[in-house]
């Protein structure tokens, strides 16, 4: 058995869900447009140019929802998946996950975006594994708008695979071929570890390096 790891944004979707979910946040009416818009856009330059504060982040992406009514919640993100998240799901990115499941291949998605907003995404692409940022909750369930441990972001993401692959008694070096596909420059400490690296969407530096290390170069929706 192999190792197969996704990252998720502009790599299975060709769009970013995080930012998405800001988006429809300000569409539904939960947040104001003129205030929330121009921090959420600020908030995903600093991601794209690797210098996010994440813990701010969270605070503030969850700020808007948090204290809506687990009701309120399930319904909006329905709306969210039809609306935004199925029509981005291509089948070149289906088949591409379903490829390494039909190899046998232990199968996972790696975001760093949260896992309230990802699960029902990667239920979508028939993935059983997600690693995200875990929301800390508190006595009664509710999202505090802080981290639960390690956030898979950058080189939390070895960290939090590791801790995964140790639940069950094993680990990245236990496999002979660990592939990770991703677009970020962020995800290059986990791309480096990877046996089979493929800069998947890459952004321009991504690329770059790809392109002097040899590694594989995919563009789904090219």
């Amino acid at each position: 058995m192999n190792l197969c790891l996704f990252d998720l944004d502009h790599t299975l979707l060709p769009l970013d869900s995080d930012h998405e979910w800001g988006e429809f946040m300000v569409r539904v009416g939960w947040a104001d447009a003129a205030v929330f818009r121009s921090r959420n856009d600020e908030f995903y330059r600093q991601y794209q140019e690797g210098v996010l504060d994440l813990p701010a982040y969270i605070d503030f992406a969850t700020g808007v929802w948090r204290h809506r009514s687990t009701r309120e919640l399930n319904e909006i993100h329905q709306r969210f998946m039809r609306e935004v998240i199925e029509p981005a799901l291509k089948p070149q990115a289906l088949d591409l996950v379903r490829q390494h499941q039909e190899q046998g291949d232990l199968v996972a998605v790696v975001t760093a975006t949260n896992e309230f907003v990802t699960t029902p995404i990667v239920e979508a692409f028939g993935v059983h594994h997600l690693l995200a940022v875990k929301l800390m909750r508190g006595q009664h369930g509710q999202v505090t708008g802080a981290i639960d441990g390690v956030p898979t972001f950058k080189e939390g993401k070895i960290t939090r695979v590791e801790q995964w692959l140790a639940e069950r008694y094993l680990s990245l070096d236990a496999f002979e071929r660990v592939s990770f596909y991703s677009d970020s420059m962020n995800d290059l400490p986990l791309l480096e570890r990877a046996t089979d690296p493929v800069a998947t969407n890459p952004s321009p530096p991504l690329e770059a390096i790809a392109l002097a290390r040899g590694w594989r170069i995919l563009k789904l929706f090219a």
